[in-house]
């Protein structure tokens, strides 16, 4: 196993590479999803009804140079590039809403996983989900009054409908006619998925990337409108299914799968692990499941980490864990210090498996 830190672009910084390898990280999954307004992406703050803020993505999709740009940055810094996590919302809209750009925007998609492809980096993360994570609240409701996330569906109206121009939480055409997006039902949405990897794995497989898909963050069975696709660990396995292939494979969310009403953890740990199917692990701990729990620090949550670090060596799992995200601790660096807190506990808990 290697000890990871997820890093969004503008946080790309030589002193947070520095930071990186101090707390003992060798790989980075990054997050190139540019926007402005709203709130971090990481903590959601404000009222719930708010999203992210607005893509800057409109344009063309990253390319080679541009990524070749930053791996080299990465790679300059003694650290190594493991995933980039998720597209950006402006370039794929209409492959989530089912709309008249859709084949274009696969082209798209595709070009961006052939130069992924061709840069170097194994893992294309993704989220395929209309309404992304909304409904999250930060404050003071980590250990110590440390600034984490909570989600309790009695603070919020699920079917709050989200306004045209707008999918995963994201805004990405401010000028779109006024209106809301039409309700998507549960066949529905697979279907869209399997189109989208009927497109993809094909290409991902030519170009040696594997495609990893986030379970829902929440795990609920429908959120503004739109239904979500793996809210059980069993439904990894219909995603599986859709297209069999090494290059579908699984973007092990841990605090989104204990988040899940239903489920066991450890044993899909123990399955998909065994079965070589986990990309990368977002190591994260939560007290309670959907319809209400909170993020916590990662040696006081619902699930056991470090059983979940033994079973991820006993399965041989060889990939890269990180922190995703993790409460905020009161000093004058709080992400920092909240990150190191965690990595410190990760490269612990590896080193004690062996």
């Amino acid at each position: 196993m290697k000890l990871g830190i997820g890093l969004y672009r503008a946080l790309l910084t030589e002193e947070n590479f520095r930071f990186a390898k101090q707390a003992g990280a060798t790989h980075l999954v990054v997050h190139l999803v540019d926007y402005f307004g709203g709130a971090s992406p990481s903590l959601e703050s404000g009222p719930p009804t708010l999203g992210w803020g607005i893509t800057r993505g409109a344009g063309q999709p990253w390319n080679y140079e541009e990524l070749r740009d930053i791996k080299r940055r990465i790679e300059a810094n003694g650290l190594i590039w493991e995933a980039i996590e998720n597209f950006d919302p402006a370039h794929w809209h209409d492959v989530l809403l089912d709309g008249p750009r859709k084949k274009e925007q696969l082209e798209m998609i595709k070009r961006t996983i052939r130069d992924v492809g061709r840069l170097g980096v194994p893992i294309m993360g993704y989220n395929f989900s209309i309404a992304g994570v909304w409904g999250w609240t930060k404050g003071p409701f980590g250990r110590g009054d440390a600034l984490s996330i909570r989600y309790n569906e009695s603070e919020i109206d699920k079917q709050t409908p989200m306004p045209s121009g707008m999918v995963w939480n994201m805004v990405y055409d401010p000028d779109a006619p006024a209106g809301v997006v039409a309700p998507v039902s549960d066949d529905e949405l697979w279907r869209r998925l399997q189109d989208f990897l009927e497109e993809i794995v094909p290409v991902a497989e030519e170009a040696g990337v594997r495609l990893a898909l986030h379970p829902d963050d929440p795990p609920t069975d429908a959120l503004r409108g739109a239904a979500r696709l793996v809210n059980d660990p069993a439904k990894y396995q219909r995603v599986l299914d859709l297209v069999p292939s090494p290059s579908n494979a699984l973007e092990f969310c841990l605090g989104s799968l204990q988040e899940m009403p239903v489920g066991d953890v450890y044993a899909a740990t123990e399955r998909y692990g065994r079965e070589k199917r986990i990309a990368y692990v977002h190591f994260r701990n939560v007290k309670g499941k959907v319809p209400s729990y909170r993020e916590v620090f990662l040696d006081e949550g619902d699930l056991d980490m470090i059983r979940i670090v033994r079973i991820l060596k006993e399965v041989g799992y060889e990939g890269v864990l990180i922190p995703d995200h993790t409460p905020e601790m009161s000093c004058n660096a709080p992400w920092h210090a909240g990150m190191a807190y965690a990595l410190g506990y990760m490269r612990a808990a590896i080193q004690a498996a062996g």
